[in-house]
């Protein structure tokens, strides 16, 4: 199978693991040896703001900070990783695509809401991992589609509707879908 680099995971309707109900994943890494990726449509019930303050106790409130902090995965929930627009002047960045970077270093999450901060990013906490030939199996079994990721879905659309419009790049209405996996 291809790379499902910088693609998007749409979890097909009747997807049987309750936590990756209707998410939508966006896979930063995938080869031989397994595939990670990060969900960006499934806040918890902390704002930006908060996580800052428990990061930095003398961090102040900022009123551009108050959108929800994601979950990325169930896979070291502890462990924060922004995805932002290019900017090489963090610590521990990653270039994902063109459009696209990871950072998993304490110094960007201290420079949102500044001057200095990426144009456009998502934090998340924790991350989803796959095995070697695990997500392509969960492919096979009809659990996910794939599509290419679409920036303005992931920095843009509202948390509550990354979902929907990103089976609308698919062209296709999920709900119509049939849930039985077999062969014409």
């Amino acid at each position: 199978m291809e790379s499902l680099e910088n693609q998007f995971l749409i979890a097909m309707p009747a997807m049987g693991d309750p936590y990756f109900h209707k998410t939508v994943t966006y896979i930063c890494e995938h080869n031989d040896e397994g595939a990670m990726g990060l969900i960006i449509n499934l806040p918890v019930s902390i704002t930006l703001n908060e996580l800052l303050v428990q990061i930095d106790e003398e961090k102040e409130n900022h009123p551009t900070l108050e959108q929800l902090v994601l979950t990325g995965g169930p896979v070291s929930p502890q462990r924060g990783f922004v995805l932002h627009s290019p900017q090489d002047c963090w610590s521990s960045s990653m270039s994902l695509s063109d459009e696209v970077m990871i950072t998993t270093s304490k110094d960007i999450l201290l420079a949102l809401g500044t001057e200095q901060a990426p144009e456009k990013y998502v934090v998340t906490l924790g991350y989803a991992g796959w095995g070697p030939g695990q997500l392509e199996q969960e492919i096979i079994d009809n659990s996910w589609l794939t599509v290419p990721a679409d920036n303005n879905i992931m920095f843009c659309t509202p948390v509550e509707q990354r979902w929907q419009k990103a089976t609308e790049k698919l062209g296709i209405d999920l709900a119509h879908l049939s849930t039985d996996v077999g062969h014409a």
